[in-house]
């Protein structure tokens, strides 16, 4: 039976990991959502109004923190079991090497 990663893993994040990568994720959706923050020409950046150059920047930045709330958030499989310690001189199936 296929069994779902939470139920295997059992390592729950604690709430302020949760918040943190909430906080995070929000950030970067209200940072582009919302247009007053960016809707200007000035101040310019070489040829560029701020309108360019804050899209240009906010993609990378937005990156960073998707990235980072997946560290956060990600879980390690299991360590596989150690196989058992086998006879002295005989190798899996049993046999004399």
């Amino acid at each position: 039976m296929a069994r779902h990663a939470r139920s295997t893993q059992g390592q729950a994040k604690s709430p302020a990991t949760k918040a943190a990568v909430t906080v995070m994720l929000a950030v970067a959706v209200f940072g582009a959502l919302w247009v007053p923050i960016y809707a200007r020409t000035e101040p310019k950046l070489g040829a560029f109004p701020f309108f360019y150059w804050y899209q240009l920047i906010l993609v990378p930045v937005t990156a960073l923190l998707c990235w980072i709330s997946y560290l956060l958030l990600r879980t390690r499989p299991p360590k596989p079991a150690r196989p058992t310690p086998q006879a002295e001189g005989r190798d899996r199936e049993g046999a004399w090497r």
